[in-house]
């Protein structure tokens, strides 16, 4: 998977640009077929201060890409939000996707070819 992560108004530390990546590995394990990650890291400090560091993360899959951002007052919860959000609209794809193997009409094609045989 390509990573690609930039950073505006923000001092990318190390520390930050590894808590992404650890995010990022996780996010990976749901679905393989992701092939580009880009995260952008923002620091808006004309916003209230419980807005000011914001994380958006878009995901080039198969179909239809994958985008989550999230404000927050800590860059880390902000990233961690993120996370929790690209996760749940994976599992969301992935269930329609099995959802439509099981559908009533291909059940019947099923057991008619079980039949034939």
């Amino acid at each position: 998977m390509k990573f690609i992560l930039s950073a505006h108004n923000v001092t990318l530390t190390k520390a930050i640009e590894d808590h992404i990546l650890d995010r990022i590995e996780k996010i990976e394990h749901l679905d393989r077929f992701v092939t580009t990650a880009r995260v952008t890291v923002d620091h808006n400090h004309l916003k209230g201060p419980e807005r000011q560091f914001s994380c958006s993360i878009r995901l080039a899959v198969p179909g239809n890409d994958i985008f989550a951002e999230d404000c927050e007052t800590d860059l880390y919860k902000a990233i961690d939000l993120v996370r929790k959000k690209i996760e749940q609209q994976l599992r969301k794809r992935h269930s329609k996707f099995k959802s439509r193997k099981h559908t009533p009409a291909t059940q019947s094609v099923a057991s008619r070819a079980n039949e034939e045989l």
